[in-house]
């Protein structure tokens, strides 16, 4: 049986009225894609940024304009319900957003694996009632129990996620890790797992260290990306939030952080565990404010301890 053809000229062109863009530069429209990078990077900031920037119709990382607000759906699997809500209202925050009335719902079960069909339909109805403008999951690590490296088991769990988008026009934000060892090379290629994952993606972010700069290359499809687009976690309490700078970090004037949260941007850029003593030397503040610090953030379930000393929660 013959495949239906049309000629070249009588495809229906692109409506003129349609926004190319969900956030103008950064994610096009119903794209699907990944937010990669190594430990450490913010990956998980800059996803909830996207989330806040949706939700809210405001600039994404204070530079990235949001042509048009949609609701959000999120599954962060890796953190607890209450570290979600403090780091959303934190964004909220920093983007001038009523946090009360940010349309973003959470997936609140412990556990959801895109490799089980019971899971995949459960989603899928979950998306088709709410209709979100933007799906984030994060991160993909926690999401199935397949081989990433072999792309025969990747393909189907991605072509799922492309079935989503494309049945109910979601834009879909896929939070994952870059392969140790790998900060020099490409983004895309950087990615742990299998090449089907950068193939994947319409819109693709990738977050990366350059000594004390935290920089984010951006990779689209259909569109010009941009590259080296410099970005600190700055702190301005209550806010703590990423945002896009003209210059080093290092070289902007910045307000004085408390000692919370200087401890808690120091464990963040550590790249192993840290003894009590090093963070008291680091943060240069008395032995008993960084221990109430500490205890504070161990209560939130933002820091963990171990015999190895003190490390921020992925």
């Amino acid at each position: 049986m013959r495949l239906p053809t049309v000629r070249a000229a009588q495809l229906a062109p692109a409506d003129p009225n349609e926004q190319p863009w969900l956030i103008e530069g950064l994610w096009s429209a119903r794209a699907v894609g990944i937010i990669g990078g190594q430990p450490k990077c913010y990956k998980t900031f800059l996803a909830l940024d996207l989330a806040v920037a949706v939700a809210s119709g405001t600039p994404c990382l204070r530079r990235f304009p949001t042509p048009r607000a949609g609701r959000v759906l999120l599954f962060a699997a890796e953190d607890a319900l209450h570290i979600v809500r403090a780091r959303l209202e934190g964004i909220a925050h920093a983007a001038s957003a009523e946090f009360d009335g940010l349309d973003i719902h959470v997936i609140t079960v412990p556990m959801l694996r895109l490799d089980h069909q019971e899971h995949q339909q459960a989603l899928q109805a979950t998306v088709a009632e709410l209709k979100p403008t933007l799906l984030v999951l994060d991160p993909l690590v926690r999401l199935h129990a397949i081989d990433e490296n072999v792309a025969a088991e990747v393909a189907p769990l991605l072509a799922y996620l492309r079935r989503l988008q494309r049945l109910h026009q979601t834009a879909v934000a896929l939070v994952h890790h870059a392969r140790k060892g790998a900060a020099h090379e490409r983004g895309g290629q950087a990615l742990r797992g299998s090449s089907e994952l950068h193939a994947w993606g319409d819109s693709n972010l990738y977050l990366r260290r350059n000594g004390q700069q935290l920089q984010l290359s951006i990779e689209h499809r259909a569109a010009q990306g941009a590259d080296r687009v410099l970005l600190a976690l700055k702190a301005n309490p209550p806010a703590l939030a990423l945002e896009a700078v003209d210059q080093p970090p290092t070289d902007a004037p910045a307000a004085q952080p408390s000692c919370l949260q200087r401890v808690e941007l120091l464990l963040a850029d550590a790249t192993t565990p840290l003894s009590q003593k090093q963070v008291r030397e680091a943060v240069r503040m008395r032995t008993s404010d960084v221990s109430q610090a500490l205890a504070t953030l161990i209560a939130d379930g933002r820091v963990i301890k171990s015999a190895s000393g003190y490390q921020l929660k992925c």
